[in-house]
């Protein structure tokens, strides 16, 4: 039996990680967090009973009794649940004694804390949160080494890459190659970007994704850290991870080896393939549905990526080659820019344009601890 705890269970990832844990009877939810879907959290937790709940947001306790008390049946003890908030809640599902794997699927910088404490708890980690390692991929790693435990990538691409390394040498990889659909504005220009709406951006073309993540993959923002969590996953440099638009999302990811052979890893754009793979490392079991058909797909396609017009990749590797606390700066302003565009302060291609100047105007701190990069970030969230 796996036991679970899982951070952002109301979120995408979150969802379809307790679809995966409805095939699978050996699989146990112990501990959950959510915030602001009260509804889904009361479904849950009388779907997969939880010993331990987080609500993030305090003021949103007593809707969850009240949401609770609306739905159980008859003869369930509310009080059987114990419910805790805010971030000490968050790190108290994070370290859940019965727990052996967490998975992080909550958004934002909010996740470093309760990932670190998890790492410290000696829990292996279902990794999905992409802050954790843009900020604090360095702590991060030497944490998880010096606790032995592993980190096992819930993001399709580098879920494609760890399973592309798999019973290959470590020191043998030549350079990652980071795929990406391109977004519902491949080939646009600059000019056809001005008047984009905040609905225009969230119609992905193949995968079903929350807002903040959608948003980003429209600006090549998301590839950007997903650039910097791989350098520190697969201990690689950034001239070594070579971003490619592959716009059927069938090629999730792949690695060259120094001999020139290529290894991928394809499939058909369903997260919850990485989900199970995380989980249940290193076996495969059946998971239902659709697979690819290579003669209903006809071809895969690559493009180079357009990092004038989408220029936040470009910025993204500027950011992890400086190093130090400049990603933190390229994250935290991206989220305060996706924020501002979400309650329409700002226009798209105001989004990019913020986090290039936010990285001109930060003093660069070489060797940030913890505590410098969350504040960091919060006061830049803040502004």
């Amino acid at each position: 039996m796996k036991t679970i705890s899982i951070l952002g269970s109301t979120g995408s990832i979150g969802t379809q990680t307790l679809e995966v844990v409805r095939q699978h009877s050996d699989l146990k939810v112990a501990a959950i967090s959510g915030n602001n879907n009260i509804k889904l959290l009361a479904q849950q937790i009388l779907e997969f009973a939880p010993k331990l709940v987080c609500v993030y947001d305090e003021k949103n306790v007593e809707g969850l009794f009240q949401e609770l008390k609306d739905i159980a049946p008859r003869g369930f003890d509310c009080n059987s649940v114990k419910v805790v908030s805010g971030m000490e809640g968050l790190i108290d599902v994070a370290v859940y004694e019965e727990s052996n794997i967490v998975v992080t699927a909550i958004v934002g910088m909010v996740g470093i804390r309760p990932t670190m404490a998890a790492i410290q708890a000696g829990k292996d980690i279902a990794l999905a949160n992409k802050e954790t390692l843009v900020c604090a991929g360095s702590m991060i790693m030497a944490e998880a080494r010096k606790q032995n435990i592993n980190i096992y990538p819930v993001d399709s691409e580098h879920s494609a890459i760890f399973q592309s390394l798999q019973g290959e040498p470590e020191k043998s990889i030549d350079k990652i190659i980071l795929t990406a659909s391109g977004g519902p504005f491949r080939g646009y220009t600059k000019e056809q970007l001005k008047g984009i709406r905040l609905e225009d951006a969230l119609k992905h073309p193949n995968w079903s994704m929350g807002m903040k993540v959608t948003i980003d993959s429209s600006t090549l923002a998301n590839k950007g850290l997903e650039v910097m969590e791989a350098k520190w996953l697969f201990d690689v440099t950034p001239e070594q991870i070579q971003v490619v638009i592959q716009p059927q999302s069938i090629v999730h990811s792949a690695v060259q080896y120094n001999d020139g052979a290529i290894i991928a890893q394809l499939g058909t754009p369903d997260m919850k393939i990485p989900i199970q793979y995380a989980l249940l490392y290193p076996e495969r079991r059946f998971l239902p549905g659709k697979r690819v058909d290579f003669f209903e797909l006809g071809q895969i396609t690559f493009e180079k990526p357009d990092t004038d017009t989408f220029k936040a990749l470009k910025l993204a590797y500027e950011a992890i080659t400086i190093g130090g606390s400049m990603p933190t700066v390229f994250n935290a302003a991206n989220e305060r820019a996706v924020k501002k565009f979400i309650a329409g302060e700002i226009s798209y291609l105001d989004i990019s344009d913020m986090i290039e100047k936010e990285m001109k105007e930060h003093q660069l701190i070489a060797n940030p601890t913890l505590d410098e990069i969350i504040s960091l970030g919060e006061s830049i969230m803040n502004k």
